[in-house]
């Protein structure tokens, strides 16, 4: 019997992005081998600030068309602080495939994991489970230097647009109630926050009264608001009250990484970009290059994207072997944190990239699917 077989475009990237994407694979690959029915086929693609150091351009020949045809896109890591283009911003392909292939919705899952650190002293800080949804083409990064859109830029002043625009604001709130709705299936709250700051901008007002409208096909997922101020504030004191919070780009950029603080750190911050036809997979973490090579970086963010990743090329195929390897990767992480078995250096452990990639198998190989 032939195994259906998907692409996926490989950018390793810069820093650690070639530590984590090599443990990701391996991770990806123990988990297909333990349930079958699919194969994959890995499409490694160039793509960095290394690469834009040896040829002056930020990606390789067709790299942009081939990343498109695949069935999904992982990216290890890209940029180095040390290599930037003559404005002094830094080396950023990847924004451009965001915006090349819509990749509106931002998935940042955050979850709080037994035996990691916990940056709460309430014991509630252990219920944190959450979803930052964050639009990822638009917004205040509509501007960002890669896209060459700022209307006002001399020496004098620089001014950047916030765009919010009604097609691409309906497909994101559509996105959050209908994974507020697949997590209630799965035991969570199915509940949907708007985080803006419509009390001041008429931009944020316009993407609460989309939520409003797009929220009336939901009756089944409760809803409430959150300015962007009071989200930063509750995520401190209630932090295990949310379910899907759904927000512009920049404040899903911030908020993001200070929910992630919660949980461990960027090292355990995945992230999946999904657009209508396209998907890029990738840890919401930089590219360190102050580690790379030296078997210390933690790969679970990367590890934990490749399960995102299976899980949307399950959604997108109708292939229920997919979906059960993402939540075989995702079971083996929780049993090797709860068995004290993986303990990353990045939370003051003794395991590196190696040793934590290869005890994260060895749960895939043993647990219970």
């Amino acid at each position: 019997m032939n195994e259906p077989k998907y692409t996926i475009a490989v950018i390793k990237g810069d820093g650690i992005g070639v530590d984590v994407t090599d443990a990701t694979m391996a991770v990806v690959s123990a988990a297909r081998d333990r349930i079958g029915g699919f194969q994959l086929e890995l499409n490694e693609l160039l793509a960095g600030a290394g690469y834009f150091k040896e040829t002056g351009k930020d990606v390789a020949p067709n790299t942009e068309a081939a990343a498109g045809e695949a069935d999904a896109i992982f990216l290890g890591a890209i940029g180095l602080p040390s290599i930037r283009h003559a404005d002094g911003t830094e080396i950023s392909p990847h924004l451009r495939l965001r915006e090349m292939y819509q990749l509106y919705a931002g998935v940042r899952p955050i979850k709080a994991y037994p035996n990691a650190p916990q940056r709460l002293a309430d014991p509630r800080g252990d219920e944190i489970d959450l979803i930052v949804l964050r639009e990822s083409t638009e917004g205040l990064f509509y501007s960002a230097a890669v896209h060459n859109r700022c209307p006002v830029d001399n020496d004098n002043e620089v001014q950047d647009i916030l765009r919010i625009t009604r097609p691409t604001t309906e497909r994101l709130h559509d996105f959050a109630f209908k994974l507020a709705t697949k997590r209630k299936a799965r035991g969570h709250k199915g509940h949907v926050t708007c985080v803006d700051k419509a009390n001041v901008f008429r931009s944020m007002a316009f993407f609460r009264q989309i939520f409003d409208e797009r929220a009336a096909a939901f009756p089944e997922i409760t809803k409430d608001y959150n300015y962007v101020d009071a989200t930063a504030l509750d995520l401190i004191r209630r932090p295990w009250e949310f379910d899907v919070m759904v927000m512009e780009n920049m404040f899903g950029d911030i908020i993001s990484d200070l929910a992630g603080g919660l949980v461990g750190g960027m090292g355990m911050a995945s992230c999946a970009e999904i657009g209508q036809e396209h998907g890029l997979f990738q840890p919401a973490h930089g590219s360190a290059p102050d580690i790379m090579g030296q078997d210390k970086a933690n790969p679970l963010a990367a590890i934990l994207s490749g399960a995102l990743m299976l899980d949307y090329l399950a959604d997108k195929s109708g292939q229920p072997q997919l979906a059960k390897a993402a939540e075989l990767i995702e079971q083996a992480v929780e049993a090797g944190f709860a068995a004290n078995r993986i303990r990353p250096m990045e939370f003051g452990g003794d395991m590196g990239t190696i040793a934590v990639t290869r005890e994260v198998i060895e749960q895939v190989k043993s647990v219970k699917p």
